[in-house]
C-alpha cells in the first residue's frame, strides 16, 4: 500500500512514537551535510519564558563539507555515505547517544505541485464526519502522480456549494461538498538514491520532508502560515520555495541556482580558487553598493600557473558587481515560478528568506525589490541547547526536520486500487528504462 502524509486524522506516528524521546534530523545539502540530535522535553519541564517554543533540547550537532551531492541529488554514493557518516558520528559523540533512524530533507528530484479537486453530494444536507471521509476518499482517488512519487498531501480548503474557502465544514448545511487537495510529487529515483546513501551509513529513514516545508516548521510563526506566506530556502545549489495558506502547504517548487553559483562567479571573475571565493563572499560579499566600494581594496589570492599563490588588489565594487547580477537572476527566476504557480496571491506580500545563501548582505533588499514583497530573514525558533553557531538561517531545514519529528503530519493511504495502479506504472517505467539501457550498451 502506498502511504502518503495528510494532516487531519489520527495517524501511525506522533510524539509517543519517538524512541526514548530521541529524534534525529539529517540535512543533505550540496555544500554541507548537517545532523542534529535532540530529545523531546515534557511540557512541565519547559521554561516559562516561552524561549523554548519547539519542545526540544539539542543534544548533539554535527556537520561536514558535502561530498557526492549536486543540486540536492546524490551523484556519488560512496562519497555521500562518508560525509553522512562523519556528520552523524560527530553528532552522536556530542550527544553520547546512538541513533538508528533520521528524518531527511528533499531538495532535489524536480518537485512538482498540483491541486486536485473532487465534489460529492452530502447525504443529509448537513456535513457529517462520513461526508468528510467520502470527499477525502474521492479526492485521493483522483491523485495520479504517474511515474512520480507522492511526497506531501495537504488539504487546502473545502467548498460548500457556492461558498468557497471553508476551512472546517463539519455541521454546516449544503447539498454538495468539495475539497481542494495540494499534492507535491518528486522523481522516485531521487528518493531511492537518498535512501541508498543513508542506509549504507547504517541508518533508517523515519521520513522525507521537502526542504522549504521543513524550514517552515522552524522559522514561520503560526499567524504567518494562517494568513499566507511564501517561504524561500536559499541553499548551496538550489533555491526552493513553499506557499502556505490557512496553515496548509499549497505549492512548492525549486530552481537550480543557489549560493554556490555566486561563489563560482566570484572564482571565475577574479581568477581565484573556490575556497578563496567563498571566503571573500562571506567576509566582504554584498549585493548593495556603497560609496566607499571604489576606494576599498580587497586582496584576492591568485593561483599561479605552477600552483604558486600570488595576490592582486581589486576594489570591493568589483565583488559587488559580480554578486548582484547572479542574485537578481535567482530572484527573477523565483518571481517567474511564483507567477506561473497560480496560487501566489494566497501568500499576500509576506515572504521569509532562510538558508545559508540568504545571509548574504543585501539578499533581503534585492528580494524585496524583485518580488515586491515584505521580506524578513527567518531563523530557527529558540531550542534549548542550540549553539549560536547553528542558530542561523543556514540550519533552518535541519531544525525544522526535528520539529516535524516531534509533530509529524498524519499518515494516510491511497485507495488500494489507486496505489496498485501507481505502483504498476512506476515499475513498468523502471523496466522500460532498464531495457533501454541494456539495448544501448
Amino acid at each position: 500500500m502506498t502511504v502518503v502524509q495528510l494532516p487531519g486524522k489520527p495517524g501511525s506516528r506522533g510524539p509517543a512514537a519517538l524512541k526514548g524521546g530521541i529524534v534525529a534530523a539529517l540535512d543533505i545539502g550540496s555544500t554541507k551535510i548537517s545532523c542534529l540530535i535532540a530529545e523531546a522535553v515534557p511540557q512541565k519541564h519547559r521554561p516559562a519564558d516561552g524561549e523554548e517554543r519547539s519542545g526540544l533540547r539539542i543534544l548533539g550537532i554535527g556537520h561536514q563539507l558535502s561530498r557526492g551531492v549536486r543540486s540536492g541529488s546524490i551523484i556519488n554514493v560512496d562519497e555521500a555515505e562518508r560525509a553522512i557518516r562523519l556528520a552523524v558520528d560527530a553528532a552522536e559523540r556530542m550527544a553520547q547517544r546512538t541513533i538508528t533512524e533520521v528524518y531527511v530533507n528533499v531538495s532535489g528530484g524536480r518537485p512538482q505541485s498540483r491541486v486536485y479537486t473532487a465534489t460529492e453530494p452530502t447525504q443529509t444536507g448537513q456535513v457529517s464526519p462520513r461526508d468528510l471521509d467520502r470527499i477525502l476518499d474521492a479526492t485521493l482517488a483522483q491523485v495520479s502522480p504517474g511515474r512520480r512519487t507522492v511526497l506531501h498531501l495537504s488539504p487546502i480548503q473545502y467548498h460548500l456549494g457556492e461558498a468557497k474557502g471553508v476551512q472546517m465544514p463539519l455541521g454546516m448545511y449544503s447539498d454538495s461538498l468539495s475539497l481542494d487537495l495540494g499534492v507535491v510529487t518528486v522523481e522516485p529515483a531521487h528518493l531511492k538514491n537518498l535512501t541508498l546513501a543513508v542506509e549504507r551509513a547504517h541508518l533508517g529513514i523515519a521520513g522525507f520532508v521537502m526542504a522549504p516545508y521543513a524550514a517552515a516548521k522552524s522559522v514561520l510563526a503560526e499567524d504567518e502560515m494562517s494568513l499566507g506566506v511564501t517561504l524561500v530556502d536559499m541553499g548551496g545549489a538550489t533555491t526552493s520555495f513553499a506557499i502556505f495558506h490557512e496553515g496548509h502547504l499549497v505549492c512548492a517548487d525549486v530552481i537550480p541556482l543557489g549560493g554556490m553559483h555566486i561563489t563560482n562567479d566570484i572564482a571565475r571573475g577574479l581568477s581565484t580558487t573556490i575556497a578563496h571565493a567563498e571566503r571573500m563572499k562571506t567576509l566582504w560579499g554584498s549585493a548593495l553598493a556603497a560609496q566607499t566600494d571604489e576606494r576599498e581594496m580587497i586582496s584576492v589570492p591568485l593561483l599561479g600557473e605552477r600552483g604558486v599563490d600570488t595576490v592582486q588588489k581589486v576594489p570591493k565594487s568589483m565583488l559587488t558587481g559580480i554578486i548582484r547580477p547572479r542574485l537578481e537572476e535567482i530572484f527573477e527566476m523565483l518571481r517567474d515560478k511564483l507567477e506561473t504557480s497560480g496560487v501566489a496571491h494566497l501568500a499576500g506580500r509576506r515572504l521569509v528568506l532562510c538558508g545559508g545563501a540568504s545571509q548574504l548582505n543585501g539578499a533581503r533588499e534585492v528580494a524585496g525589490q524583485w518580488l515586491d514583497r515584505q521580506v524578513r530573514l527567518g531563523v530557527p525558533a529558540h531550542v534549548q541547547g542550540m549553539a549560536e553557531s547553528v542558530h542561523s538561517p543556514g540550519f533552518a531545514v535541519c531544525a525544522g526536520l526535528l520539529n516535524h519529528a516531534l509533530r509529524p503530519d498524519r499518515h494516510y493511504a491511497l485507495p488500494e486500487a489507486k496505489a496498485q495502479e501507481i505502483d504498476r506504472a512506476q515499475q513498468g517505467y523502471v523496466r522500460r528504462v532498464g531495457r533501454w539501457i541494456a539495448e544501448s550498451l
